[in-house]
């Protein structure tokens, strides 16, 4: 059966001219012959002013190019989809809704050929297939979720008035990767850490924004449809570990579109606030609308104004108030990386010329036995994983004291023993036991005291997880899950409840986040909502790259290669370089274009 494959019409495209006027370019439909794929490259930049727009049904079309003109439409830059709309029976226009969800397909949708004979009775109705290897769903919501497999669906084709319209067809868009990622942008929505009763244990726990991140139309208002979507509040998965400051039943008032003004401005018009809204509320509302607002908007956003819908001021929040109400404030302000150097004891890199030095205290020792190690956020203290695996050691930074051991894993050796331990932005201590007869996630509040064993809900029979990074914020933590036979890298979410005894933590929501990686071996934070990944991929190599916390590939530029690596460490703070584990040496990315040689050693970390 032959196909041929749609979304590879001849684009014309047009910018605006320098004297304001704006072109509009066209997506014209092939008549006959073959029909050829156009890079993405070839299209409009991201970036640019660029629109492309698509034409309207030929006349005589034949129900393939019909077909095959539909799936070019949906890829325009037409606010409502108008012409796209044009290739659907008049019945079908009025059902059809373009944003109830995106399926995306790693290389396009395959335009099959007219199959099966029309209905008796039926009149002229004609059946094509569209087919594809599906990569992701993105929700009405916004929200990507990776989704692999095979995609089969059926479009069903009737004449009208002499013309062949489309009169039934899957829900939402069908689209390949490229257009994907020419048309949309990823975009980080931000939502309160609920941390419960613990968000008392230091300071602004209350306070510390999520990403929540969502794919927006990089073309068509970004920024109100961004702000709309914060409004209606966290998707399925974070919410249940995070609140909104806005009230339920919040929306944007009709006829004030969310825009940044040209002093940097965002004024916000909503329904549904109380008159009598606290005033502290309102900031909060407006702190989430400025750190929303200002990775997507292209200009610089420097306050978040807030009215009722009927014009009064609510409050404002300036870029620099917003500060108390951010991303990272739980991250810590030590930025420097650690490793264990050759001599096993816990060292820190001095800087990009290469060199390091021991940190005060016991584990910076001569004799410290280490084969991984973590720093606290706030830089007081570190935890260290005996040679063996077998002990977790804990020790200030200060000197003047030995370290303590706080757990004793029932195994030791390789591939047994501890992981790496990793500490969140309260200052507790998480650790995974590896004891084969007894695998376990461990938590120790402060680092000390009883480790309290955290139920993981979501591991399938025989899995157990290898390793694990907390996010600062408390709430989300990355971890390596082995299966027996390869491991994948997930997302959980850290739930927190009050029995009255005392707070207990629990790991549930386990998703997938790199399921194009066969294998994964190391894993580190590198953002509010971004990873760094030292993976395999299917009949592939090892290779470090970027990806977002909901599964998608980041946008960031890709890693250079490097040879051998097992390890990765990055900081949350997007603007410090990577580290790197290449055989028993430490490597430091400088400007993110070459890797240098620091030290010999092995478990590169940031603090965290």
């Amino acid at each position: 059966m032959r196909r041929e494959r749609a979304g590879a019409g001849r684009w014309r495209l047009l910018g605006l001219l320098a004297a304001g006027l704006a072109l509009a370019g066209c997506a014209s439909m092939p008549g006959s012959g073959p029909v050829q794929r156009v890079d993405s490259s070839q299209r409009a930049d991201a970036d640019s002013p660029v629109r492309v727009w698509a034409e309207e049904p030929e006349e005589g079309a034949t129900p393939q190019q019909i077909v095959r003109g539909f799936l070019e439409a949906v890829t325009s830059d037409d606010p409502s989809f108008e012409t796209a709309k044009l290739y659907l029976t008049p019945r079908q226009r009025e059902q059809w809704d373009p944003f109830e969800s995106t399926t995306v397909l790693s290389g396009g949708p395959d335009v099959g050929p007219i199959y099966g004979e029309p209905e008796p009775g039926s009149g002229d109705v004609y059946r094509i297939e569209l087919s594809g290897t599906r990569l992701a769903t993105v929700d009405a919501a916004h929200a990507y979720t990776p989704r692999d497999g095979a995609y089969e669906t059926t479009l069903q084709l009737r004449l009208v008035d002499g013309e062949w319209r489309i009169d039934s067809l899957p829900p939402g868009l069908v689209v390949g990767e490229s257009d994907f990622r020419r048309i949309y942008r990823p975009v980080n929505l931000y939502y309160y850490a609920d941390l419960g009763a613990e968000a008392g244990r230091v300071a602004h726990g209350a306070d510390v924004l999520v990403a929540d991140p969502i794919y927006v139309r990089r073309r068509i208002q970004p920024v109100e449809e961004a702000v709309r979507t914060l409004l209606n509040g966290p998707g399925d998965w974070l919410a249940p570990v995070v609140s909104s400051a806005f009230p339920e039943g919040v929306g944007l008032a009709e006829g004030h579109p969310p825009t940044v003004d040209e002093s940097g401005a965002l004024p916000v018009w909503l329904t549904g606030v109380p008159t009598d809204w606290p005033l502290y509320r309102c900031e909060r509302m407006a702190a989430q609308l400025l750190h929303t607002a200002s990775n997507v908007a292209s200009a610089e956003v420097t306050e978040a104004k807030l009215y009722t819908e009927s014009g009064d001021s609510l409050c404002s929040v300036s870029a620099g108030e917003a500060g108390d109400h951010a991303p990272g404030l739980l991250d810590g302000d030590l930025a420097r990386p650690y490793f264990v150097d050759g001599d096993q004891r816990l060292v820190a890199a001095a800087d990009e010329d290469g060199g390091a030095r021991p940190v005060p205290g016991a584990l910076g020792e001569e004799d410290a036995g280490l084969r991984s190690a973590a720093v606290s956020r706030d830089g007081d203290q570190a935890a260290g994983v005996s040679a063996d695996g077998s002990e977790l050691l804990v020790a200030p930074l200060t000197g003047g004291k030995e370290a303590e051991s706080v757990y004793s894993s029932g195994s030791s050796g390789e591939g047994a023993g501890l992981s790496a331990p990793s500490w969140d932005g309260l200052g507790d201590l998480w650790v995974a036991d590896l004891d084969p007869d007894r695998p376990r996630l461990l938590r120790l509040s402060g680092g000390a005291g009883e480790a309290q064993e955290i139920p993981v809900d979501g591991l399938h029979a025989g899995e157990t997880i290898q390793a694990l990074r907390l996010a600062s914020d408390g709430v989300r933590i990355a971890v390596l899950v082995d299966n027996g036979s390869s491991t994948s890298l997930k997302l959980g979410r850290v739930k927190r409840s009050d029995t009255g005894q005392g707070v207990v933590a629990e790991v549930d929501g386990l998703r997938p986040v790199a399921p194009q990686l066969a294998d994964v071996a190391a894993v580190s934070w590198a953002g509010g909502s971004r990873l760094v990944v030292v993976g395999r991929p299917a009949d592939g190599v090892e290779q470090l790259l970027y990806v977002e916390t909901d599964g998608s590939t980041a946008s960031t530029a890709t890693v250079p290669g490097l040879n051998d690596v097992t390890g990765v460490a990055a900081s949350e703070d997007e603007n410090e370089p990577l580290l790197a584990q290449t055989g028993t040496a430490i490597a430091l990315l400088q400007d993110n274009a070459q890797w240098k040689r620091v030290d010999a050693g092995l478990a590169p970390v940031y603090p965290g």
